[in-house]
């Protein structure tokens, strides 16, 4: 995944050893920091309104890592974890979408007692795009 200002690129790879987190400079080749610890990095997305990084773990959590950037320096903090909750992980895909505002994710919870109990229902929308224009009308000028 790229930065939001295309200069840094974080990227998950076995070439340690065991799956982690790496940001390298984009373009180039330049030094690459290692951002996660102990196999634990399966993904990554940047917040677009803070200085955060954040990964997923193999055991379906996620973790963030506030940052700064020092010249061509990146410089981070130690992994945090963001919330004891964990996702339901999806082969091959994005498993998290991080909001526009860096503070929420969309996540399939994981199973377990109570993301049981709220799957009770299932919500079906019709019409979305009159009900979104219904309750959200552009402004025209």
């Amino acid at each position: 995944m790229f930065s939001p200002d295309g200069r840094w690129l974080a990227y998950a790879s076995d070439e340690s050893g065991g799956n982690e987190v790496w940001v390298r400079p984009f373009p180039g080749q330049g030094t690459k920091w290692q951002i996660s610890r102990g196999g634990a990095g399966i993904g990554t997305l940047w917040s677009r309104t803070r200085n955060e990084l954040f990964y997923m773990t193999p055991g379906q959590q996620i973790m963030v890592v506030s940052y700064a950037v020092d010249h061509d320096v990146f410089l981070a903090d130690q992994p945090q974890l963001w919330s004891d909750a964990r996702f339901m992980r999806r082969p091959r895909q994005m498993s998290i979408a991080l909001h526009p505002d860096g503070a929420r994710f969309a996540v399939a919870a994981a199973a377990g007692a109570e993301a049981a109990a709220n799957q009770g229902k299932l919500v079906f929308v019709f019409n979305f795009f009159d009900e979104l224009r219904r309750i959200a009308p552009v402004q025209r000028n």
